[in-house]
């Protein structure tokens, strides 16, 4: 019989709707959501946080920093942190960026990243991710929580690896969706695939990641879900930027080339689509024209 676990869902959107899915009937669950909705009624923050055997962040990135504060001198020493977060904050942070500061050595936290489409998870299709953690505990602890569950999970230790992966793939996929509302074709969609992975595999290594971390779920298997997909958000925004439309232009993807920029998180002019993806964001105008100028630009080298 699977160990039952006192879970504290944090946020109730999409996420957090898929996490109850899957854990409802086998784990004793809390949700907490800040703005409830719909005659949501949701648990008292502080009175849950101090029974949680495991907290899952299913919230935005921005909000991580307030709300483990909040929770921090409340949790067990046993409970267990757990953030699908896949964006950066108004100070160019992680989600693992920010539990690290938080929680530092007190508490223990971990990342799921992966193909984890809430529509599909919620659906009782499959899931698959990568958990970021520093122990084998910690990694057992959530295989625990989530057996029986259409969720398949890798353990890496690549923290770093994994949180920029995930991150940085929103702003790749965009140029899948102008390519395709281009007609660009298969060949494009591969040519996209590997020039998205080489630079994926050096910032990566810059930030502090380990060489290789993009091919794996976090990297290559959401790429490939989010760039590919009809119904993933970016790559209906990069449509929308083929079609030269600003408004409604934005999406964690759209947030995170805001934040490199403003906080020089590394130089875009090394990584050439990267940077063509970041001009046609501020400026869509002429995408096709600008997409040939790129390629021969590249291989004219």
């Amino acid at each position: 019989m699977t160990e039952r676990f006192r879970v504290l869902i944090l946020g109730y959107g999409e996420m957090g709707h898929a996490m109850e899915y899957l854990l409802g009937e086998r784990q004793q669950l809390d949700i907490w959501e800040k703005y409830p909705r719909d005659n949501f009624r949701s648990v008292v923050l502080e009175e849950a946080a101090l029974r949680a055997d495991i907290v899952l962040f299913c919230l935005p990135v921005n909000p991580h920093r307030e709300v483990a504060k909040q929770i921090a001198p409340l949790l067990r020493k046993t409970c267990l942190c757990l953030s699908i977060a896949k964006g950066l904050d108004e100070a160019g942070q992680t989600a693992a960026q920010i539990l690290a500061g938080e929680f530092a050595s007190r508490q223990a936290y971990c990342l799921l990243y992966g193909p984890m489409i809430s529509e599909e998870i919620r659906a009782g299709r499959y899931a698959f991710a990568q958990l970021g953690c520093a122990d084998m505990a910690s990694y057992k602890k959530i295989c625990t929580l989530y057996r029986g569950t259409r969720l398949y999970i890798e353990q890496t230790s690549d923290i770093a690896g994994i949180s920029w992966s995930v991150v940085l793939k929103n702003v790749y996929a965009l140029v899948f969706g102008m390519a395709d509302e281009l007609q660009l074709g298969d060949n494009m969609r591969g040519y996209l695939s590997v020039a998205a992975l080489r630079e994926l595999d050096r910032i990566v290594l810059a930030m502090g990641g380990q060489a290789g971390s993009p091919y794996h779920l976090a990297g290559l298997g959401d790429l490939i879900t989010t760039a590919t997909s009809e119904d993933s958000h970016h790559h209906e925004l990069g449509r929308m930027l083929a079609r030269e439309e600003s408004d409604g232009i934005e999406g964690e993807g759209i947030h995170t080339l805001e934040m490199v920029s403003r906080h020089r998180l590394f130089n875009t002019a090394d990584y050439p689509l990267f940077q063509l993806i970041h001009e046609l964001v501020r400026s869509p105008r002429g995408v096709r024209n600008r997409i040939d100028e790129y390629l021969q630009q590249v291989f004219s080298r």
